[in-house]
């Protein structure tokens, strides 16, 4: 798919809204990165991004990011090392198969929607939110 039409079709502000409330209930920080580009391996530029965004230097190490790229045809999610430790391969791989259900059937925002949710229940699990507790990064989609 072309990137255009994905970014055509993908809701920000239902995203966006996704993650304030996912992030109300844990200390956790949740990031969404749309690239244009083709990646050959969506893990590595997902990690790349994810270390290019700060995400890495959260006070908990316990940021995740959903790494989306349309032109060819790849997605990854990733957590930092807190959040890799508490839920381990498992929860990343089900987690892609559930979200690939909705990519297959062009519910790209419910797709995203769908794994922002999810990670929010798991960071709101291993990280609940705590009095003080302050929004490290922006809640916006990166579109690049």
């Amino acid at each position: 798919m072309k990137p255009a039409k994905f970014l055509n079709h993908l809701q920000h502000d239902h995203i966006v809204e996704a993650i304030r409330q996912a992030e109300m209930k844990t200390s956790g920080e949740i990031r969404v990165f749309v690239t244009h580009r083709s990646v050959a391996d969506p893990l590595m530029a997902a990690q790349k991004h994810f270390l290019k965004l700060g995400m890495d230097k959260t006070k908990q190490r316990n940021a995740v990011l959903i790494f989306v790229a349309p032109r060819s045809h790849q997605f990854a999610v990733i957590g930092d090392e807190a959040v890799h430790t508490r839920c381990g391969d498992g929860f990343w791989r089900d987690l892609a198969a559930e979200m690939t259900g909705y990519f297959k059937k062009s519910q790209f925002t419910e797709a995203i929607v769908h794994g922002v949710r999810k990670a929010g229940d798991l960071l709101g699990e291993h990280f609940p939110r705590r009095p003080g507790d302050k929004n490290q990064l922006p809640d916006d989609v990166v579109d690049e």
